[in-house]
Protein backbone atom coordinates (compact mmCIF):
# COMPACT_ATOMS: atom_id res chain seq x y z
CA UNK A 1 0.00 0.00 0.00
CA UNK A 2 1.34 3.42 -0.92
CA UNK A 3 1.81 5.95 1.93
CA UNK A 4 -0.57 8.29 0.12
CA UNK A 5 -3.30 5.59 0.11
CA UNK A 6 -2.86 4.96 3.84
CA UNK A 7 -3.17 8.71 4.58
CA UNK A 8 -6.32 9.14 2.48
CA UNK A 9 -8.12 6.36 4.40
CA UNK A 10 -7.80 8.32 7.64
CA UNK A 11 -8.79 11.73 6.26
CA UNK A 12 -12.48 12.73 6.72
CA UNK A 13 -14.42 13.62 3.63
CA UNK A 14 -14.40 17.43 3.01
CA UNK A 15 -18.23 17.54 3.01
CA UNK A 16 -18.33 15.80 6.40
CA UNK A 17 -15.95 18.42 7.81
CA UNK A 18 -18.17 21.24 6.54
CA UNK A 19 -21.33 19.63 7.97
CA UNK A 20 -19.67 19.17 11.39
CA UNK A 21 -18.45 22.79 11.39
CA UNK A 22 -21.94 24.09 10.60
CA UNK A 23 -23.47 21.99 13.38
CA UNK A 24 -20.95 23.17 15.99
CA UNK A 25 -21.27 26.79 14.89
CA UNK A 26 -25.06 26.71 15.25
CA UNK A 27 -24.72 25.64 18.89
CA UNK A 28 -22.56 28.61 19.90
CA UNK A 29 -23.46 32.27 20.46
CA UNK A 30 -22.54 34.50 17.54
CA UNK A 31 -19.35 36.55 17.98
CA UNK A 32 -20.03 40.09 19.13
CA UNK A 33 -20.69 42.40 16.23
CA UNK A 34 -21.49 39.55 13.83
CA UNK A 35 -25.13 38.91 14.70
CA UNK A 36 -27.19 38.60 11.53
CA UNK A 37 -24.16 37.95 9.30
CA UNK A 38 -24.65 35.04 6.88
CA UNK A 39 -22.73 31.90 7.84
CA UNK A 40 -21.99 28.97 5.48
CA UNK A 41 -24.53 26.18 5.86
CA UNK A 42 -26.61 28.10 8.43
CA UNK A 43 -30.29 29.04 8.04
CA UNK A 44 -30.50 32.68 9.13
CA UNK A 45 -33.44 34.19 11.03
CA UNK A 46 -33.73 36.86 8.33
CA UNK A 47 -34.62 34.20 5.74
CA UNK A 48 -37.83 33.25 7.59
CA UNK A 49 -40.92 35.49 7.13
CA UNK A 50 -42.21 37.39 10.15
CA UNK A 51 -45.18 35.68 11.81
CA UNK A 52 -48.36 37.45 12.93
CA UNK A 53 -51.43 36.70 15.03
CA UNK A 54 -54.18 35.05 12.95
CA UNK A 55 -57.60 36.76 12.89
CA UNK A 56 -59.31 36.21 16.24
CA UNK A 57 -56.16 34.76 17.83
CA UNK A 58 -54.79 31.24 17.50
CA UNK A 59 -57.17 29.62 20.00
CA UNK A 60 -56.15 26.80 22.36
CA UNK A 61 -53.44 25.22 20.20
CA UNK A 62 -50.11 26.84 19.39
CA UNK A 63 -49.56 27.40 15.66
CA UNK A 64 -46.67 25.51 14.02
CA UNK A 65 -43.23 26.75 15.16
CA UNK A 66 -41.89 29.72 13.21
CA UNK A 67 -38.14 29.27 13.66
CA UNK A 68 -37.91 25.46 13.58
CA UNK A 69 -35.63 25.45 10.52
CA UNK A 70 -33.41 28.30 11.75
CA UNK A 71 -29.86 27.34 12.82
CA UNK A 72 -28.32 30.78 13.25
CA UNK A 73 -26.54 31.02 16.65
CA UNK A 74 -28.22 33.02 19.40
CA UNK A 75 -27.01 36.60 19.54
CA UNK A 76 -24.51 37.63 22.17
CA UNK A 77 -26.13 38.27 25.55
CA UNK A 78 -29.40 36.55 24.70
CA UNK A 79 -31.00 34.54 27.55
CA UNK A 80 -31.99 31.06 26.38
CA UNK A 81 -35.74 31.15 26.93
CA UNK A 82 -36.63 28.60 24.26
CA UNK A 83 -39.45 26.28 25.23
CA UNK A 84 -43.02 26.00 26.46
CA UNK A 85 -43.62 27.73 29.78
CA UNK A 86 -46.46 27.18 32.26
CA UNK A 87 -47.29 29.31 35.29
CA UNK A 88 -46.10 28.01 38.67
CA UNK A 89 -47.19 30.99 40.74
CA UNK A 90 -48.33 34.53 40.10
CA UNK A 91 -48.72 37.78 42.01
CA UNK A 92 -50.59 40.99 41.33
CA UNK A 93 -49.50 44.02 43.29
CA UNK A 94 -47.41 41.84 45.59
CA UNK A 95 -50.31 39.54 46.49
CA UNK A 96 -50.87 35.97 45.34
CA UNK A 97 -53.23 35.83 42.38
CA UNK A 98 -56.70 34.58 43.30
CA UNK A 99 -57.56 30.96 42.37
CA UNK A 100 -59.95 32.08 39.64
CA UNK A 101 -57.44 34.45 38.02
CA UNK A 102 -56.84 33.42 34.37
CA UNK A 103 -53.11 34.06 34.79
CA UNK A 104 -52.85 30.84 36.82
CA UNK A 105 -53.58 28.82 33.67
CA UNK A 106 -51.41 30.82 31.30
CA UNK A 107 -48.98 29.00 28.96
CA UNK A 108 -46.63 30.52 26.40
CA UNK A 109 -44.04 29.29 23.91
CA UNK A 110 -40.82 31.06 23.07
CA UNK A 111 -38.62 30.48 20.02
CA UNK A 112 -35.28 32.17 19.44
CA UNK A 113 -32.72 32.30 16.64
CA UNK A 114 -30.03 34.93 16.11
CA UNK A 115 -31.45 38.08 17.70
CA UNK A 116 -34.98 37.14 16.71
CA UNK A 117 -37.56 36.00 19.26
CA UNK A 118 -41.10 34.71 18.75
CA UNK A 119 -43.33 34.63 21.83
CA UNK A 120 -46.76 33.00 21.55
CA UNK A 121 -49.19 33.43 24.43
CA UNK A 122 -52.75 34.50 25.09
CA UNK A 123 -53.71 33.82 21.47
CA UNK A 124 -51.17 36.26 20.02
CA UNK A 125 -47.93 35.85 18.09
CA UNK A 126 -45.22 38.38 18.95
CA UNK A 127 -42.32 38.21 16.47
CA UNK A 128 -39.48 40.73 16.62
CA UNK A 129 -35.73 41.23 16.68
CA UNK A 130 -33.92 42.22 19.85
CA UNK A 131 -31.98 45.07 18.26
CA UNK A 132 -33.77 48.00 19.89
CA UNK A 133 -35.14 49.40 16.62
CA UNK A 134 -38.68 50.35 15.73
CA UNK A 135 -38.28 48.81 12.27
CA UNK A 136 -37.66 45.33 13.71
CA UNK A 137 -40.02 45.72 16.67
CA UNK A 138 -43.10 43.59 17.25
CA UNK A 139 -45.89 44.98 15.06
CA UNK A 140 -49.00 42.99 15.84
CA UNK A 141 -52.29 43.18 17.77
CA UNK A 142 -53.33 43.23 21.43
CA UNK A 143 -54.56 40.07 23.14
CA UNK A 144 -57.69 42.03 24.11
CA UNK A 145 -59.92 41.57 21.07
CA UNK A 146 -57.08 40.80 18.63
CA UNK A 147 -57.72 43.97 16.61
CA UNK A 148 -55.93 46.90 18.28
CA UNK A 149 -52.46 47.42 16.76
CA UNK A 150 -49.48 47.29 19.09
CA UNK A 151 -45.84 48.19 18.50
CA UNK A 152 -43.21 46.96 20.95
CA UNK A 153 -39.45 47.48 20.80
CA UNK A 154 -37.38 44.44 21.79
CA UNK A 155 -33.94 44.24 23.43
CA UNK A 156 -31.73 41.84 25.37
CA UNK A 157 -30.21 43.63 28.35
CA UNK A 158 -27.76 41.79 30.62
CA UNK A 159 -29.50 38.47 30.05
CA UNK A 160 -33.01 39.92 30.26
CA UNK A 161 -35.61 39.89 27.46
CA UNK A 162 -37.12 43.39 27.53
CA UNK A 163 -40.24 44.69 25.77
CA UNK A 164 -40.95 48.43 25.61
CA UNK A 165 -44.35 49.48 24.21
CA UNK A 166 -44.38 52.34 21.72
CA UNK A 167 -47.18 54.70 22.71
CA UNK A 168 -47.29 56.85 19.57
CA UNK A 169 -46.05 55.07 16.41
CA UNK A 170 -45.98 58.26 14.29
CA UNK A 171 -43.12 59.49 16.45
CA UNK A 172 -41.81 56.21 17.91
CA UNK A 173 -40.79 56.62 21.52
CA UNK A 174 -41.06 54.64 24.72
CA UNK A 175 -41.68 55.76 28.29
CA UNK A 176 -38.75 55.28 30.71
CA UNK A 177 -39.59 52.58 33.23
CA UNK A 178 -42.50 51.22 31.20
CA UNK A 179 -41.25 47.79 30.24
CA UNK A 180 -42.10 44.08 30.34
CA UNK A 181 -39.29 41.68 31.25
CA UNK A 182 -38.56 37.96 31.13
CA UNK A 183 -35.45 36.39 32.63
CA UNK A 184 -34.22 33.11 34.09
CA UNK A 185 -33.84 32.76 37.85
CA UNK A 186 -31.33 30.56 39.69
CA UNK A 187 -33.63 27.53 39.47
CA UNK A 188 -34.07 27.74 35.71
CA UNK A 189 -37.59 29.15 35.96
CA UNK A 190 -38.64 32.15 33.91
CA UNK A 191 -39.71 35.26 35.78
CA UNK A 192 -42.10 37.52 33.87
CA UNK A 193 -42.88 41.04 35.10
CA UNK A 194 -45.07 43.81 33.75
CA UNK A 195 -46.09 47.07 35.44
CA UNK A 196 -49.67 47.03 34.17
CA UNK A 197 -52.38 44.51 35.06
CA UNK A 198 -51.97 45.30 38.74
CA UNK A 199 -48.20 44.92 38.76
CA UNK A 200 -47.81 41.37 37.48
CA UNK A 201 -45.00 39.11 38.72
CA UNK A 202 -45.16 35.55 37.36
CA UNK A 203 -42.87 32.55 37.74
CA UNK A 204 -43.14 29.90 35.01
CA UNK A 205 -41.63 26.42 34.60
CA UNK A 206 -40.40 24.99 31.30
CA UNK A 207 -42.59 22.02 30.34
CA UNK A 208 -41.49 21.45 26.75
CA UNK A 209 -39.27 22.49 23.88
CA UNK A 210 -39.92 25.29 21.35
CA UNK A 211 -40.98 22.83 18.65
CA UNK A 212 -43.29 20.74 20.84
CA UNK A 213 -47.08 20.83 20.30
CA UNK A 214 -49.37 22.06 23.06
CA UNK A 215 -53.11 22.47 23.44
CA UNK A 216 -54.55 24.35 26.39
CA UNK A 217 -57.10 22.38 28.42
Amino acid sequence: MKPSDRKSRHQPHPLAVLALAATLTACLPAPEGQEGAALPGVVMASSIPVAHTPPGGYGKTFPPPVLATCTEPLSSGAPDLRGIWKVLRAERGGKTALPGDPINHYVERIEQCGNRIVDMGGGTVSDGRADGTYKNAIHDVSAFGYTKPIHVIVTYEKGVFVLRPVLWPKVPFTVPGLKVTRALDGEGHMVWTRPDRGGLHVTLERIGGPNDPYTRQ
